[in-house]
């Protein structure tokens, strides 16, 4: 089933402010709160949907790439992106967001929800071969993260006593005013370590390595980044995870240039190939073709080979390979070969003659973009 458009859930267009967004966001998620709609297996769906909207949304990196994209820029293992939230992972991102509009983090219609602390991200670059990109891959990666070291156990906080959050009262001139902040001491998890092992850091972890499998989906571009979920650091105690940002980086290659979708390929022959005409074999991302040398080609002539590009990453179809023509003239020619070419300056047949069909060279780049 297609996902549903972001801009759809949160009621705005793509035109909208940050400031737009972010009031589109607080009022669905003040109206479908599941402390106001206990039990609503539907209002709790919107109320994610609209977490999961917001999330990519408000990040204007994120609201890019989805806006060339779609919801294809967040694909792949572990759900990349705004997909596969929690509510756990929502109360934790957004539980600050908005403050005292939800009593202290999202817990003031009653729900005493306390703060849920999620570990800290991590960022790869993982570098990929134009093949690969063509095709998808999946790669393992080997990723040093944080982990509860086994035997750690975890109290409740003394301070807040495992609430996550510190009332106080005060009095003021309007009479007393209760506020709720984050428990200093916990940092709003509501528990603090009990007992660790001693090669535990501070917070009960220890560094340790891991093999990370990501599907990474054909199409994607260089700089793109996606997200495996939960691959991050562990969170102290109770917590969540944090992610794993993985950052595209494109591998030079040697004979294809990319441009979007489409693929650019130099083809160069000789002067005696241009006009009697040949064939060639070149590169494409799928491995090597043989093309076609009409006799009498010119010299900037473009070959278009439809559906040898990179497979669009929103599922549109392929790009297209175009190749270059350019005709070689010899730098040097011995006592022969410049004596004929001596008696040719006046044959008819070597007078440029272009044609109609001959394009000029910005007609032909206004060709490639039509």
């Amino acid at each position: 089933m297609a996902k549903e458009d972001y801009y759809k859930i949160l009621g705005v267009d793509k035109n909208a402010s940050e400031s737009e967004i972010k009031k589109a966001y607080r009022k669905m998620a003040l109206k479908y709160h599941p402390d106001k709609n206990p039990d609503d297996k539907a209002a709790e769906d919107k109320f994610k949907k609209a977490a999961e909207a917001y999330e990519v949304l408000s990040d204007p990196d994120k609201k890019a790439r989805y806006d060339q994209f779609g919801h294809s820029a967040f694909e792949g293992a572990g759900g990349f992106g705004g997909g596969g939230m929690n509510m756990d992972d929502i109360f934790s991102q957004f539980g600050d967001i908005f403050g005292g509009a939800f009593g202290g983090g999202f817990s003031g219609f009653g729900g005493g929800r306390q703060r849920v602390v999620k570990g800290s991200n991590l960022r790869i670059k993982v570098k990929l071969t134009l093949e690969e990109i063509a095709k998808g891959v999946e790669k393992k990666v080997k990723v040093k993260r944080k982990k509860q070291a086994p035997g750690t156990t975890y109290k409740s906080c003394p301070t807040c006593h495992g609430s996550g959050q510190v009332t106080r009262v005060t009095n003021t001139i309007l009479g007393r005013m209760q506020t709720s902040t984050t428990c200093n001491v916990c940092g709003g998890a509501g528990q603090t370590i009990n007992k660790k092992p001693s090669e535990a850091d501070s917070q009960g972890m220890i560094a340790s390595e891991e093999t990370v499998s990501i599907k990474i989906p054909a199409g994607v571009v260089d700089g793109m980044q996606l997200k495996v979920t939960g691959k991050g650091n562990d969170a102290p105690g109770n917590g969540i995870s944090g992610d794993l940002l993985v950052v595209i980086a494109e591998e030079h290659h040697p004979t294809l240039q990319r441009e979007g979708d489409n693929l650019h390929y130099d083809l160069y022959v000789s002067f005696p190939e241009a006009v009697l005409g040949t064939s060639k074999e070149i590169d494409t991302v799928t491995g090597k073709v043989r093309i076609k040398i009409e006799a009498g080609v010119q010299s900037g002539k473009i070959l278009r080979l439809r559906g040898k590009g990179i497979p669009s990453i929103n599922g549109y179809g392929k790009g297209d390979l175009l190749v270059h023509i350019n005709v070689w003239t010899p730098k040097t020619l011995n006592k022969e070969q410049k004596a004929f070419f001596e008696t040719m300056q006046e044959d008819e047949h070597f007078e440029p003659k272009p044609e109609s069909s001959d394009k000029s060279f910005f007609e032909k780049v206004k060709d490639m973009f039509s």
